[in-house]
């Protein structure tokens, strides 16, 4: 079973970056990203990156992110 935890917080999304753990991300209550990890944010920005050459631009007030880890 999974555990998921919200990320919020300028911290959590620095541990993110550091851990690689995999993100899912939610925009109007559906899944819009699932698996990919955060490489990059700031105030306004998350990016997302699901493969190589696939990088996602993600606005943190209008989407969720939460962290996906493995028991």
């Amino acid at each position: 079973m999974a555990i998921n935890r919200r990320l919020t917080t300028d911290p959590d999304f620095e541990e993110a970056v550091k851990r690689k753990y995999p993100v899912r991300v939610f925009k109007d209550d559906f899944i819009v990203n699932n698996g990919g990890t955060v490489i990059r944010f700031d105030d306004s920005i998350v990016v997302i990156q699901s493969s190589v050459s696939d990088l996602v631009y993600y606005t943190r007030a209008e989407c969720e992110f939460f962290e996906v880890r493995k028991k």
